[in-house]
C-alpha cells in the first residue's frame, strides 16, 4: 500500500488542485492531503474550511475514492509531515517551467533530507495551467466569476464568503 503526501495550503481548493489529488489517487492508494498551517498568513478559509471543501470536491468529482485520503494539517517540514503519516512518495504538481525550477530544487533539498522519500511531479491539465489560488482569491473578492477555476462547493463557498 502506498501512502501519498500532498502538501498545499489550498487556500482555497481549485481545479488544478483537484486534478493533480485525482491524479495522485492513481498512482497511490491513499493520499494524505497536508494544509500548511503558517502562524504568520491569515488565510481565507480556517483549515476546517478547507478539509470540507477538498472532502466535498473529491466527493462530486470521484466518490468512489473519496474514502481514499486524508486531510491533516501540518507547521512543519514537509518531509519529516510526510514520514509522521508513513507516507513514501511527495506529490508536487506542475503547471509550467517556472514551476519545474522552483520544485526541483525543493525535491533535492528534500531528498539530502529523506532520501527514503520520493518527489512524484504530476503535470497540470492544460485548462488548469493558468489556475492559482491567489489568482481565484482576488478575483472572487473582486465579485468575478471564478466558477470555472474551482470546483463546485469551492464556488459555493466563495460566495457565500464574499457576501458575507
Amino acid at each position: 500500500m502506498t501512502t501519498a503526501f500532498y502538501p498545499g495550503s489550498f487556500d482555497p481548493m481549485t481545479n488544478g488542485h483537484l486534478d493533480v489529488l485525482v491524479q495522485a489517487l492513481n498512482v497511490a492508494s491513499k493520499v494524505i492531503v497536508a494544509i500548511g498551517i503558517h502562524p504568520g498568513k491569515t488565510p481565507l478559509f480556517s483549515f476546517e474550511e478547507r478539509a470540507e471543501l477538498i472532502r466535498q470536491s473529491l466527493g462530486e468529482s470521484l466518490p468512489e475514492r473519496a474514502g481514499d485520503i486524508a486531510i491533516v494539517a501540518f507547521g512543519n517540514l514537509v518531509v519529516d509531515a510526510a514520514r509522521e503519516h508513513g507516507a513514501t512518495l511527495l506529490v508536487r504538481g506542475l503547471r509550467d517551467g517556472t514551476d519545474l525550477d522552483y520544485e526541483m530544487q525543493m525535491a533535492g533539498m528534500n531528498r539530502q533530507m529523506a532520501p527514503d522519500i520520493q518527489t512524484l511531479f504530476l503535470p497540470a491539465g492544460t485548462a488548469s495551467r493558468p489556475i492559482t489560488a491567489t489568482l481565484v482569491r482576488q478575483i472572487a473578492s473582486m465579485g468575478g466569476d471564478v466558477s470555472a477555476f474551482v470546483p463546485e462547493a469551492v464556488y459555493r463557498a466563495l460566495q457565500a464568503k464574499h457576501k458575507a
